[in-house]
This record gives C-alpha cells, structure tokens and sequence, in this order.
C-alpha cells in the first residue's frame, strides 16, 4: 500500500535544537506523522528533558550532544547517529540564535557567534548528511529562515544577514541536488507565542499591540501551527517544491499594514 501524502512513516529525521520551543513543535509534528526524531543540544540535561516529553507524546526519540558549528563534531555524532538509528531521511536546521545589539555597538565576535550558529551551521550538517541523501537518491532539508530574510528590524543586523544568507543558501542547496531528489525548503517563522515572548505579550504591552495589530490573522501564531508546514515540506506530498521558503507568519509579509484608525 502507498504510504499517506504526508506521512513521515519509516523515516529518521533530525532537528537541531529541537529540545525546545519552535525546534520541538515542528519535530513534533513530523515525529506524529510517523518519524523517528532526533534532537540535539549543547547540553545533556536538555537533550533528556526533550527525550522525555518526544516519548510521553508517543514518539520514537532519541537525543545527542553536539556543537554544530564543529564540522568535526557534526561528522561524528552523524556517523553515530547512522550507526545506531539511521541514515537521516529529513533534516531540519533549526539551532540558532540572536544577539538583540545596534550595529554600532555590536562586538565582532557577537557578530560571528550569529553568523556561525545560524548560517554556517545549516551548510556544516547540510553538507553532511546530503551525501548519504544524493547516494540514497531522497532526501528534505528544512531551513529556519526568518522573516528577518525578507525584512530589516533595529538590532538584529546579524540575525537578519544570516537569515537572508540562509534563504539564498537554501536555493543554491536546491539548485544543487534537486536533481538527486532532495528537496531543500526554508521555514519562516513569524511572531510566536513562546517563554521567550511571554513578557511582551501582555495586554498593553506596545510590542504586543503593534504584532497583533500588523498580522492579518490578528494574534500571535501558537507553536503548533509550524507543524503542519514542517510535516508538509519533509514528506512526498512536497516531492516537487524546491528551493521556496514557506512563511507561516499569519500574513504580516503579505501586507503593509492597516492605517490606525480601521477596524
């Protein structure tokens, strides 16, 4: 019998840094569609936290320790990770971070930090794990963008330069191995209702007021509407889509927003 459009059923996907947040919803989502998810993270505690949790949900998990900013280490727990699990069918890079600091006061290694977890790091484990996808002949890689791909914002110039790099790097992916059957799509968050959010999403807060006033859909997005865009883009159902970035941003891309005096 031909497996569901979207199902992920027999496969083994790794999401780093999906020991939290937007990283665990989309690794949840493709983990229920039927994969055996792996995560990583810097550190044990929050690899056996994620564990946890992935197999009170009822999926098959499993967590490493990695640096993948480390070419080396990312070689390592690869071989590791084909060796006791799998190859890695999906891929998605999701570890990153951001540095909140105006250009002019930023320090050089801040701005290298950025550019290393979220841009460099998506090519170190792409590169990685896309052999073993070109010699399988299949293969999703899933890109964290950003809307900051598409926009500016005050102080997070080397967020947005890596995510706009990422977005560029995601198609020059897809130009590449399109024609070994891996298909390479980016992600772009919107403005997500996490721990990380809560201070500025209380009623009054002027940010809380400003995003739920500039997306179309009228709120913050909850951390379960990525998954239906993460089990998409790394089952067949997305066999023909290559090199696209998906925004699930609730449409604020798609407007220049409303005048303050309209409903």
């Amino acid at each position: 019998m031909k497996e569901g459009l979207f199902s992920t059923a027999g496969k083994v996907a790794l999401i780093t840094g999906g020991v939290h947040g937007l990283g665990m919803a989309m690794a949840k989502g493709i983990g229920e569609a039927g994969a055996t998810v792996v995560v990583n993270s810097l550190k044990q505690d929050e690899v056996d936290v994620a564990v946890a949790q992935y197999r009170e949900w009822g999926i098959k998990a499993y967590g490493y320790v990695f640096n993948v900013t480390e070419e080396q280490a990312v070689d390592e727990a690869l071989s590791q990770i084909e060796a006791e699990i799998g190859p890695v069918d999906i891929l998605v890079n999701n570890a990153g971070i951001i540095k909140r600091t105006p250009i002019l006061e930023m320090e050089l290694a801040d701005w290298k930090a950025v550019i290393d977890v979220d841009l460099t790091s998506p090519f170190i484990v792409s590169k990685r794990v896309a052999k073993g996808m070109i010699e399988r002949g299949h293969g999703k890689i899933i890109n964290i963008c950003s809307m900051m791909s598409e926009l500016g914002r005050n102080s997070v110039s080397a967020y947005a330069a890596a995510k706009g790099g990422l977005k560029m790097l995601t198609r020059n992916m897809a130009t590449e191995w399109g024609r070994h059957n891996v298909q390479v799509n980016g992600i772009g968050p919107g403005y997500f209702a996490t721990s990380q959010t809560a201070p500025i999403r209380v009623n009054g807060h002027p940010f809380n007021e400003f995003i739920i006033g500039r997306t179309p859909a009228g709120r913050w997005g909850d951390p379960s509407d990525l998954e239906g865009a993460a089990v998409f883009l790394s089952s067949r159902a997305s066999d023909f889509v290559n090199g696209q970035v998906v925004y699930v941003d609730g449409g604020i891309l798609a407007t220049i927003g409303k005048p303050s005096n309209e409903d």
